[in-house]
């Protein structure tokens, strides 16, 4: 393992002079490259513009000193030193741009230069893992001008108020899993806050549940972003689908195999599982994996080793895995087909994702999102006008919108009404269509109304969405009536055929009438959609 010190230069305690007095006297940076017992193979220094000079004599120095290393240099221009803000954000930049490497390197942040403020924020970019990295420091001595060092190792369980200053990364970090939508569903919410923790913390399994179209592939990439963010993951995300795989395709497809495995078999292949290392595997619908191949996933999870079709030599691969189903699993365990162990081993971390229905209070933000997407992809702005956007939000939260594919259907909604959308305006027609295109949609699965009531003849997919299932089916009997009668007046007597009896003169067309008109319906078209 290479080591590589990161250090900021100490404009004084650095600044031994111009002449060749200097190497008479300690100076912290320098002095890290005279140990023995501590061979440095890279040494970044990060500087501030003004001090230009020093650092390009510093560097020299080292090169001087030990010309086998790599020097590189980082230059920073906050414009005061004392400004805990400007100090931290541009550090911060540092662990954006730097390629860390923990699995190739062993880092060290040196914290004896630099004014109190670049220590604190180096000290604290450490301890959130944004430097991966132990702390080192360095004092003179008596014995030279290579003094003395001591590396600190941090031990982030007994800092935690300190952690707490990561409050708002932590909510940054919540913000990017729910892909910058601002959510109110208090379940939905608390789920992502303990799902952003986990992901920073742990490594082990992950169990995404909930129905089609919850947003589980979304969210698994999400958390990837996030881990590879804060440098914990350096290998690549990998997605399968477990529903394709089936028999020699699912093993060779996961675990590889060697030439001549199965009769095809014509070349080598790596497998998904080896793709993922240093990575994150996503197996969406894992319960649709056969058993021989939910044995091998264990051992590879536990073990981080497994065997490739065909071959008798193991291979390895450390990734981390979540799995995501829309199945119950338990129940799935209970009749044969998905494995105990493997259940207990993914089980770890478990989150049910609710489906659009059951955080209906996220229509609105979701809405908003999706319009910003089609407007980034289309390259043109489109929104609702006020009276569309109540129009459609009426309808959605309604008893009526099934939202059967979740937020795969809002999506495929939003698209089709901003695709249509002239002049980047969706309008109350488009709304309208739209509504009848999901109403449709939906009518297969028998859940629109309990019965065929021909409703759709007379009214619009709109005026439907507002009805009460009491008014719908009291309407529905008044127009089956009507259709079935040969005037208003006939119409009112079998309606009224009681209430009529106790007045002393009956108006039943009348009264008819007036109930028709609350719906903007009138007999003769009533007659004519039959």
């Amino acid at each position: 393992m290479d080591t590589v010190i990161i250090g900021i230069l100490g404009s004084r305690l650095d600044h031994g002079g111009l002449g060749s007095r200097r190497h008479e006297r300690w100076r912290p940076s320098i002095s890290l490259l005279m140990h023995d017992n501590l061979p440095v193979d890279e040494f970044v220094l990060i500087y501030h513009r003004e001090e230009q000079q020093l650092a390009t004599l510093t560097l020299d120095d080292m090169a001087a000193l030990s010309p086998q290393i790599r020097l590189t240099s980082y230059q920073v221009d906050y414009e005061n030193p004392w400004d805990f803000e400007q100090v931290y954000s541009q550090l911060h930049e540092f662990t954006r741009s730097y390629p860390f490497d923990p699995e190739q390197h062993d880092y060290y942040v040196h914290i004896t230069t630099g004014t109190h403020v670049a220590q604190i924020c180096l000290y604290l970019l450490t301890e959130a893992n944004y430097i991966p990295a132990k702390l080192l420091q360095t004092s003179p001595s008596k014995e030279g001008v290579q003094g003395c060092y001591q590396v600190i190792d941090l031990d982030l369980s007994r800092y935690d108020q300190i952690a707490s200053r990561f409050a708002r990364e932590a909510q940054d970090g919540i913000a990017y899993l729910k892909g910058g939508i601002a959510t109110h569903n208090p379940a939905f919410n608390n789920l992502i806050s303990q799902l952003e923790h986990v992901s920073i913390k742990s490594s082990a399994p992950m169990l995404l549940t909930g129905p089609t179209g919850a947003g589980k592939s979304r969210l698994a990439k999400r958390i990837y972003e996030l881990k590879k963010q804060r440098g914990l993951v350096t290998g690549k995300l990998v997605e399968v689908n477990c529903a394709i795989l089936r028999g020699d395709n699912a093993m060779s497809a996961l675990f590889g195999h060697v030439r001549g495995a199965y009769t095809g078999a014509m070349n080598q292949r790596m497998g998904l599982l080896r793709e993922a290392d240093k990575g994150l595997l996503f197996l969406d619908e894992i319960g649709e994996l056969g058993l021989d191949e939910q044995a091998m996933l264990l051992r590879a999870i536990e073990d981080k080793v497994f065997m490739p079709l065909g071959s008798d030599r193991e291979v390895g691969s450390d990734f981390q895995l979540i799995a995501g189903t829309n199945r119950d699993l338990f129940e799935q365990v209970q009749q044969g087909q998905f494995r105990e162990d493997l259940l207990a081993r993914i089980n770890l971390w478990t989150y049910q994702l609710p489906s659009l229905k059951q955080r209906i209070e996220d229509l609105e933000p979701n809405i908003e999102h999706e319009l910003q997407q089609f407007t980034t992809k289309a390259g043109y702005k489109v929104s609702f006008n006020k009276a569309a956007r109540e129009q459609y939000l009426k309808f959605a939260r309604s008893a009526q919108a099934l939202w059967r594919a979740n937020f795969r259907d809002l999506n495929s909604s939003i698209t089709r009404m901003a695709t249509l959308a002239t002049g980047g305006r969706i309008t109350e027609e488009l709304v309208s269509e739209e509504i009848g295109r999901l109403q449709y949609a939906w009518s297969g699965f028998g859940q629109q109304s309990p019965v065929d009531d021909g409703l759709a003849g007379v009214l619009s997919a709109q005026a439907l969405a507002e009805l009460d299932l009491f008014g719908r089916l009291q309407l529905a009997e008044v127009v089956r009536v009507c259709r079935a009668s040969r005037s208003l007046a006939e119409a009112g007597r079998v309606l009224f055929n009681h209430s009529r009896t106790q007045k002393a003169s009956a108006n039943d067309s009348h009264r008819l009438k007036q109930y028709l008109q609350k719906f903007g319906l009138e007999f003769q078209a009533i007659v004519k959609s039959s």
